[in-house]
């Protein structure tokens, strides 16, 4: 199974869960279809700004389970962080038994996020679980009506599933070699996109499939993506292009950048919603900077989240995964991020949520908060929402482009507050990938088939259409594609001591040929050949009634004849030699006839066969391309010819 990704943009169909009662939210009218009068849906669903949203705890998106038996699944390959936040749901009370592998920043950054995730759902639990709105969708207004495949729509699990899925995680390192039961070899190999965040080369002796998660060629503190290990694969499979192809990552961070400046001069205050790892780091470099550059310097900067401590360090232990430039910062002393010094100097504080110790004494405005979740559904940005929503003067800017930024803002209209949307997706382009499919050189390629037409947003931009040289598959949810890569060779090894008997024969320049008698060997999908020993054979024993003139009396006992086979041993099966190549009709004609044996004309039969004619001997022999066949009831005769016939043939 190549990565477990959450859909969590089903979370917007939900209301949002504040950290304390909304008066607001809680006034809401109901709204039940027009069509409808089944009493128990009535409290699940709820009206605001025209739009109409479930009262309830959310659900996600999991991998279809119904299409995939899980426990039937040997090995999980993990790409990055961001891609295995629906591991406890795959591997959890389904009878998975398999493993997964992942780098250690992707186990360590992913607990992060599963931790983050589980912690701010359940600090604001809902009193009911809305369940029979599902049956009804058809009745409700878009977009709840449009929603895809609700009725797999999940609630989230608990810290105790994360912790057990987790502990199945085996860590693996860049250019790792794994066995996969003998028959495969997984090996990770940076992609560039985030910390640890890995492509994966799958591979037997004679095929190669690469699967090309989300890349990066831009990002500035992961390790640069490995394009070698991807290069001349029988079938490259694209995943995790970028969301945002109207948006350029550069202009993105200065849109964010000057929205910031822009609301801060005016004493306003900078909502950043966002999780807690990745490109939070690139926004507190980038900002810091520029805000000084600009002589805000002093202003105030947090950082909230129930794993900012644990982000803010991890990712500074992590040189042997960071960039070049990042890891010559670790040697000379220095901290790789600048959001350490940060720290140091008091210029960004970190809280483990708004009531944390020293919060409050610390909290100034105007000020930048970054804190979860993106979908402003859960987590403290909730709070922050309800608080400062009312205000011209403060600024929410979205920079993830997981979520579409009205259905986040939908629960809260109608809103005072400005609204700015710059995503900053490190994701390959697909110019960029048309390139790296150019230079990688694939056999196949197998994409989204999204990404085979213009954005809708922009049906003239050609150039955001992946382009291949070669074949390109075309994946849409829910079908099943044949790739075109057939095994059809297996590699063998041989053992020293046969090897030694081995005396090929060369048929022609370039070509030997050598019998081998052997075992062969097969274990964990590795194939041995091996010596066979030439062991006594048991004789067989068989019994049969010996002929008798007289007739058997009525219960008299059977008189048998016991007789003993003996099957020939190996070495006595093996023949002399082995003839190969074409027969010469006019070389066989010719020693027939030095032998005293006179022949007819060849003829040919009805298949195009040659077949020549002895009718004084009544015997017939018929030549076809691959054998010979000698039909002769003279068995001297019958050996004579065979005799003829092999000195025509090449023997080894």
């Amino acid at each position: 199974m190549l990565d477990c990704g959450l859909w969590a943009a089903s979370v917007t169909n939900f209301l949002p869960m504040p950290l304390v009662p909304s008066q607001r939210l809680n006034s809401l009218n109901s709204w039940v279809p027009r069509d409808c009068s089944d009493p128990q849906l009535d409290g699940e669903l709820k009206e605001c700004g025209g739009r109409i949203f479930v009262d309830s705890s959310p659900e996600f998106g999991v991998p279809a389970n119904n299409v995939i038996d899980y426990s039937q699944i040997d090995v999980i390959l993990i790409s990055n962080y961001s891609s295995m936040l629906a591991l406890p749901f795959i591997t959890e009370n389904t009878g998975f038994q398999g493993v997964v592998y992942a780098t250690e920043p992707t186990l360590q950054i992913g607990r992060l996020f599963l931790e983050e995730l589980v912690q701010t759902v359940e600090r604001s639990p809902k009193a009911a679980s809305a369940k029979h709105w599902k049956a009804m969708q058809h009745l409700l207004l878009p977009p709840l009506k449009d929603a895809p495949f609700v009725k797999s729509w999940r609630h989230l699990f608990d810290a105790k599933n994360v912790a057990a899925s987790l502990s199945k995680v085996q860590m693996v390192g860049y250019s790792e070699v794994l066995d996969v039961f003998g028959a495969l070899t997984v090996t990770p190999v940076s992609s560039g996109y985030c910390i640890g965040s890995s492509n994966w080369i799958i591979s037997s002796q004679f095929e190669k499939v690469v699967y090309v998660s989300a890349s990066s060629v831009i990002n500035p503190h992961s390790t640069k993506i490995d394009l070698t290990p991807l290069k001349n694969a029988d079938l490259m499979i694209l995943s995790d292009l970028t969301q945002t192809p109207l948006n350029d990552p550069d202009s993105s961070m200065n849109g964010f950048i000057n929205a910031v400046a822009e609301t801060l001069g005016r004493n306003g205050n900078v909502l950043l919603p966002c999780y807690p790892s990745g490109v939070v780091y690139d926004l507190f470099e980038c900002l810091s900077d520029q805000l000084a550059q600009r002589g805000m310097a002093n202003a105030n900067l947090f950082f909230i989240s129930p794993v900012a401590d644990s982000s803010l360090a991890y990712s500074n232990i992590l040189a042997e995964w960071l960039s070049g430039e990042k890891q010559n910062k670790v040697y000379t002393p220095e901290e790789p991020f600048p959001h350490a010094q940060l720290v140091q100097h008091n210029r960004l504080k970190h809280f483990k949520n708004l009531w944390a110790s020293g919060f409050n004494e610390q909290y100034r405005q105007p000020c930048v908060v970054f804190c979860g979740h993106p979908s402003l559904r859960f987590g403290d940005s909730v709070h922050f929402m309800e608080m400062w929503g009312s205000s011209p003067l403060n600024t929410v800017v979205f920079t993830e482009p997981d979520f579409s930024y009205v259905d986040a803002l939908a629960p809260f209209q109608p809103l005072a507050m400005n609204v700015k949307y710059w995503p900053i997706d490190m994701s390959l382009s697909a110019q960029r990938a048309s390139k790296l499919i150019r230079d990688a050189r694939p056999k196949n390629v197998a994409v989204a088939a999204i990404h085979l037409e213009p954005p809708v947003a922009a049906p003239h931009r050609i150039d955001f259409v992946i382009e291949a040289d070669c074949p390109i598959l075309p994946l849409r949810r829910g079908e099943v594609v044949t790739v075109p890569v057939t095994r059809q060779k297996e590699q063998l090894k041989i053992c020293p001591s046969l090897a030694k008997t081995i005396r090929p024969t060369s048929v022609r320049p370039g070509v030997n040929l050598a019998t081998v008698t052997s075992s062969l060997l097969v274990r964990d999908n590795k194939f041995t050949v091996n010596v066979v020993e030439d062991v006594p054979q048991k004789p067989i024993v068989i019994e049969k009634p010996l002929a008798s003139g007289s007739k058997r009396r009525r219960g008299a006992p059977t008189a048998v004849q016991t007789v003993e086979l003996m099957p020939p041993s190996i070495k006595q099966r093996k023949p002399s030699a082995y003839t190969w190549g074409t027969l010469d009709i006019d070389d066989l004609l010719a020693r027939m006839s030095s032998e005293g044996i006179l022949v007819a004309k060849p003829e040919p039969d009805s298949n195009g066969n040659c077949v020549i004619h002895l009718p004084k001997e009544d015997t017939l022999i018929q030549v076809e391309p691959n054998s010979t066949h000698i039909f002769c009831p003279d068995e001297a005769l019958r050996s004579k010819l065979r005799t003829i016939l092999m000195r025509c043939l090449n023997k080894f």
